[in-house]
């Protein structure tokens, strides 16, 4: 049976109990992107009336409202998307929110198209921050079964015809009610999309609302015929990234759908506007966990931070603290996740820097970010920062990489294959949860060598052991392939992408190794710096400099 595509239309009327920032914060950030990630949602976009004249919303005339398109609206009907309206998907911050909402929900399946050669999908990422008017027609037929054909017949041969003509006019569709709803009474519903500036209300509408056919249609075909006219508000994307000061605290427990907002925890900087964690799914299957911080401005531009092997995002820890305690500063967002290899679950498909950079720009589509302004890496993250903006020169504006190198050394299979037989003889075990994971042996090893020796022992060396002894062993043995067969040299020579080569004095070799990159980069090189008393991970050891590098590269 051929799919039937629509939509899901709900409008909503907060209750004067509700604030504001509450319902924004539910709906952005749990609502809608938990069932924008369903396959057969192809996007999702909030409005806000515009029609109101003065007027207080009401129930009878809400102020927002959403609208989905369905690939097919049997789907709406199965256990996926069921399952979002109730425990444990449904949580119960969102019950709570819910309850004090006016909601009137209603589905419809398609039934025409037709737009002009202006029209964008404002749900693909390299359109976002465009906006549009949207104008809802509902119409009640009187009876007769003529009534719909002489409907149909007048759009098709006249009404779009001369919407068409209106300036800014980019798109109608139409739909009626969906055969999924039997016991929902027969609407007709028309979407027509404008451009922010249009021709609403001027001659060519009016002539296109006037004609004598359309006279004899709201007259004889039509019995009741109601309007609505909204703002593109909000598009949805499959990852919350809505911050605000007032982001509560909430999760699922249902594991397909988790999200966590939070406030900032005590070792992240307490920048205006809180913190998300969550996480996105890449192409292929994999889930990638995040957190995003800073501005709360949703076109701030966006900087991105991409791990060494066997840590967390915990190793930016300071230095984002330090970057965003600087009001200058507080104008970004930052995004930092967890690369593939931190758990078993990492994919089916070898690990190679060419993966690692499309995960990336996985990231940046599921936050809805045309363009990072920064991809900032270290170690295997330093060559995949470099490699994002090598492969993706349009999605990257400038790149910081750091201490890492531009083609694989020779030996690195044969090294990081004893690495992986130290880990394999101790063979540790998570406590929790009977995964095998890299283990004491390997950790200490590791990051004696990562850190200089006058910062051997303290405090934060033990943070960062514990990361590397909690790293799945199997995620480490898939990952670190990444590092074994890999060359950007030719590439970098015709890069033009702003960039930056930068490494801790204290990292053996790669202090010249990483000059000789920034020399060869591009037609006139890249910037490089060393952060001396540093060693392979200098945003750890040196968080404070590394800030004041950051910053003073961005401008």
């Amino acid at each position: 049976m051929a799919p039937t595509p629509g939509i899901l239309y709900v409008t909503m009327q907060p209750k004067a109990g509700l604030p504001i920032s509450q319902f924004h914060d539910w709906y952005n950030n749990e609502h809608g992107p938990l069932r924008v990630r369903l396959p057969f949602f192809n996007n999702g976009f909030r409005y806000r009336a515009t029609d109101l004249e003065g007027k207080e919303a009401s129930e009878a005339q809400p102020e927002w409202m959403a609208v989905y398109d369905v690939t097919d609206m049997d789907e709406i009907t199965k256990e996926a998307y069921l399952k979002l309206r109730g425990p444990p998907s449904k949580t119960p911050r969102e019950a709570e929110t819910m309850a004090q909402i006016k909601v009137d929900r209603k589905l419809y399946d398609f039934v025409e198209s037709r737009e002009s050669a202006q029209f964008r999908r404002l749900e693909d990422v390299g359109n976002e921050g465009q906006g549009n008017v949207m104008v809802a027609v509902f119409l009640d037929l009187q009876p007769g079964q003529d009534k719909k054909e002489q409907l149909d017949k007048w759009y098709g041969e006249e009404h779009i015809e001369m919407l068409s003509k209106v300036p800014g006019w980019l798109r109608t569709r139409r739909f009626v009610t969906s055969s999924i709803d039997p016991d929902a009474p027969l609407e007709y519903l028309s979407l027509h999309e404008y451009a922010p500036k249009n021709g609403l209300g001027g001659p060519e509408f009016s002539a296109a609302t006037t004609t004598p056919w359309n006279k004899e249609i709201m007259s004889k075909v039509v019995k009741e015929k109601r309007r609505r006219v909204y703002d593109l508000y909000y598009t949805f994307g499959p990852a919350p990234r809505y911050l605000s000061p007032d982001l509560s605290n909430w999760n699922s427990t249902d594991p397909q759908h988790a999200s966590v907002t939070r406030s900032f925890s005590t070792t992240a900087a307490k920048a205006p506007a809180g913190a998300i964690e969550s996480y996105i799914t890449t192409p292929d299957g994999v889930h990638l966990p995040y957190r995003l911080e800073g501005s709360a401005d949703p076109s701030a531009p966006l900087i991105v931070l991409t791990n060494s092997i066997l840590v967390t995002w915990g190793i930016w820890d300071n230095f984002v603290s330090s970057f965003l305690s600087s009001h200058a500063n507080q104008k970004y967002r930052v995004m930092r996740y967890l690369t593939r290899g931190r758990s078993t679950a990492c994919g089916t498909k070898p690990i190679t820097v060419d993966v690692l950079a499309s995960d990336i720009i996985a990231l940046l589509d599921a936050l809805r970010v045309k363009k990072a302004a920064a991809v900032i890496g270290v170690s295997l993250g330093g060559a995949t920062a470099l490699n994002t903006a090598l492969k993706y020169p349009n999605r990257v504006a400038s790149f910081i990489s750091c201490d890492t190198s531009s083609k694989s050394p020779a030996g690195n299979s044969k090294a990081w294959g004893d690495r992986i037989a130290i880990s394999e003889k101790e063979n540790a075990v998570a406590a929790a949860s009977g995964e095998t994971i890299v283990g004491k042996e390997l950790a200490d090893v590791t990051v004696r060598r990562w850190f200089v020796k006058e910062n051997h022992d303290t405090p934060e060396m033990e943070r960062i052991k514990e990361m590397v002894e909690t790293n799945s062993l199997e995620g480490f043995k898939s990952s670190v392939r990444a590092l074994f067969e890999y060359d950007l040299k030719e590439e970098m020579k015709s890069s033009k992408v702003k960039g930056m080569f930068l490494v801790g004095g204290g990292d053996g070799v790669l202090p010249g190794a990483m000059k000789e990159m920034a020399a060869t980069y591009g037609a006139s090189g890249a910037e490089y710096k060393v952060i001396e008393q540093a060693g392979h991970l200098p945003m750890v050891e040196k968080p404070e400099e590394f800030a004041s590098v950051v910053a003073g590269f961005l401008g």
